[in-house]
């Protein structure tokens, strides 16, 4: 009884740091839809071959692409229509809708590139980048929800935290370039110490929050074949022929939270401690290869990633509130992962001087290995993606010396069906699953951007 009423005041303490208006994912906004429009239509088939300031996720070095400066701002918006269709079970729980999660995702997007070169003494360009994006259009920097889910939850959709990138390129050779750039998350903490009553009711409160960057690495390289080996003036068969490399490092967003309760004449000093580490937003170890082939008036490109999402199980096996579900090992409810590999495809074709439409698709496979998770009851399946935009760049604008681009993608998330079991220890059903439920569901994306070059 004690403790059922020392819960309000303990959770009022943790959810001064985790709680969030919307559901969280292990996502980001630049793996899980795009970065910028033209990462959106190519469906990230192109990212590896973009110059634009979202190479400092995908690829830094072709920040040395351009030697031009630019100022890009942008909005993206994800509709998230996910479904879980029940199927019946020993306790089936009533659903008024199918519909599990159906909140949007929205970033405003701001990126920076420039020359450095003018800082040192030696003749040689160097470019720095930066990427950021905000959720909730700014107001949003730490989208954080982490919790177990009696009707299920999805893995990866949803509020996406703070996107932050910064890094650089430069030429090394001719025709190859080289670059490297962090992925920047943040780790919090948070100390809770405090007197309460019986019925939850703290006082004498002491609250210590702090957050801290978690730096990962990004490394990309990328090389011309026709800049490299035809040289100046000739053309050979593999003039336009660009391949690229890159690693991203993994990276989460985590959570401390310690908690210390005492109550006058039941729990005395030092009284009740409650402690609770959790991770969100995980995203892994992504290896990419790409290949680019291009003309005058047209390009298509092809991407494969690995992705290595099967480390996720080490992760929450330290995690408080999901580490239930990588405890029971070789049970149907062991949530398991396993390493994936996502190929993409796309091209884009210049109609015009000034404009340029741009299309891909992919095929993401789900990392999730398991049908079943006891108590946080993830749901993910494979997804086929298909992106389209237009880029309008004008080279001649009142007032402004320079061009400037503008972008408009729109992107389509098919979730395939795939059945999953619902696991929880207070079902009289336990070990057997509660209820079954399919999986499947709808993701829309639209997104723009402006870019000021200089």
């Amino acid at each position: 009884m004690t403790m059922r009423k020392l819960l309000p005041a303990v959770v009022a303490g943790v959810g001064v740091v985790c709680i969030s208006p919307a559901m969280a994912s292990m996502g980001n906004i630049g793996t899980t839809y795009g970065v910028l429009p033209s990462d959106l239509a190519s469906a990230q088939a192109l990212s590896l071959f973009n110059s634009q300031v979202s190479a400092t996720y995908y690829n830094p070095a072709y920040l040395a692409q351009d030697d031009r400066g630019e100022l890009t701002t942008g909005l993206l918006h994800a509709d998230h229509e996910l479904r879980a269709s029940s199927l019946g079970g020993a306790a089936p729980l009533p659903r008024s809708s199918d519909t599990l999660q159906d909140s949007p995702s929205q970033h405003t997007l701001l990126g920076m590139k420039t020359d450095l070169s003018s800082l040192t003494r030696f003749n040689h360009p160097l470019y720095l980048g930066f990427m950021l994006g905000v959720e909730k259009y700014g107001e949003e920097m730490m989208a954080f929800n982490s919790q177990t889910s009696v009707e299920g939850q999805y893995f990866e959709f949803g509020r996406q935290p703070l996107f932050l990138n910064l890094g650089g390129g430069t030429q090394i050779w001719r025709g190859l370039d080289m670059g490297l750039s962090a992925r920047i998350t943040l780790h919090s903490e948070a100390e809770l110490v405090a007197t309460s009553t019986l019925g939850g009711v703290t006082s004498y409160e002491t609250l210590n929050v702090s957050a801290k960057p978690s730096i990962r690495p990004i490394f990309g390289m990328n090389m011309d074949w026709g800049e490299s080996f035809c040289g100046d003036g000739n053309d050979c068969w593999y003039s336009g022929l660009e391949t690229a490399f890159s690693f991203r490092g993994y990276s989460n967003t985590n959570t401390t939270v310690d908690s210390t309760i005492t109550i006058p004449g039941t729990v005395l000093d030092p009284g009740i401690n409650l402690a609770i580490s959790t991770v969100d937003s995980y995203q892994p170890n992504i290896y990419a290869a790409g290949l680019a082939y291009g003309r005058d008036r047209w390009r298509v490109g092809l991407t494969v990633e690995m992705q290595e999402w099967s480390r996720l199980e080490e992760e929450l096996e330290g995690d408080t509130i999901k580490d239930q579900a990588v405890q029971y090992k070789g049970t149907p409810y062991e949530l398991k992962f396993k390493d994936i590999v996502v190929p993409r495809l796309g091209g884009e074709f210049r109609l015009d001087d000034t404009y340029m439409v741009t299309g891909g698709v992919a095929f993401s496979e789900s990392p999730l290995d398991s049908d079943g998770s006891l108590e946080v009851n993830y749901l993910d399946t494979d997804k086929w993606i298909l992106g389209l935009g237009l880029t309008a760049q004008y080279k001649s604008v009142p007032v402004l010396a320079f061009p400037v681009r503008l972008d408009l993608a729109y992107q389509y998330q098919k979730l395939e069906t795939r059945t999953f079991d619902l696991y929880d220890r207070r079902s009289p059903s336990f070990p057997q699953p509660y209820e079954s439920v399919d999986a499947e569901g709808d993701v829309h994306v639209f997104s723009g951007s402006i870019t000021l070059k200089f």
